[in-house]
């Protein structure tokens, strides 16, 4: 059984989740308005994905005896600069996602409960390729500099990205 001082904190990260969420949806939209398809493919996996973040902790805060609640949402962005802002705006916000979940990992060994803190080693281990490969990103951004055709390839690489994530996912049946 959650604590109640868990189970608010738990539906606090519930609410970090659907936020980011939404911030990658919305710099999703933005992306496919620029004419960037492989960043906006990239970016709507991303919004699913943390997505699927936020319904896990919602199931198993349900699970352990508390209410998942299904947060409102404030208003993302809806235009960027660039797409090396946009990156650079994501690394910001997953190392501030880090946080939150170093914090909640650490008020579950304060409370000693330990199953809430097993689960959370999932949270923990995906921060750390979160964070990875917004740097990754960020990086060959700044390679790229205003270099337009550098820009051109960039999108190309990350729109066949995307599509391999997704057959991987989806087990390899696409095109069969």
């Amino acid at each position: 059984m959650l604590s109640p001082n868990l189970s608010k904190a738990l539906n606090k990260q519930i609410e970090h989740e659907g936020f980011s969420s939404q911030f990658y949806l919305a710099m999703a939209s933005w992306a496919e308005t620029q004419g960037l398809n492989g960043v906006a493919a990239f970016l709507f996996h991303h919004a699913d994905e943390e997505r699927m973040h936020m319904l896990k902790l919602i199931k198993f805060v349900n699970e352990r005896g508390g209410h998942g609640v299904v947060p409102a949402l404030k208003q993302p962005p809806t235009t960027f600069k660039s797409v090396k802002a946009v990156f650079e705006e994501i690394l910001k916000h997953e190392i501030n996602v880090t946080n939150t979940i170093n914090q909640l990992v650490d008020q579950t060994l304060k409370e000693k409960d330990y199953t809430t803190h097993n689960f959370l080693q999932w949270y923990v281990s995906e921060q750390i390729e979160e964070e990875a490969l917004a740097r990754q990103i960020v990086d060959k951004l700044k390679l790229i500099g205003d270099d337009k055709g550098g820009l051109y390839f960039f999108d190309r690489d990350l729109e066949t990205l995307a599509g391999q994530v997704e057959a991987k996912e989806s087990g390899g049946k696409e095109g069969k």
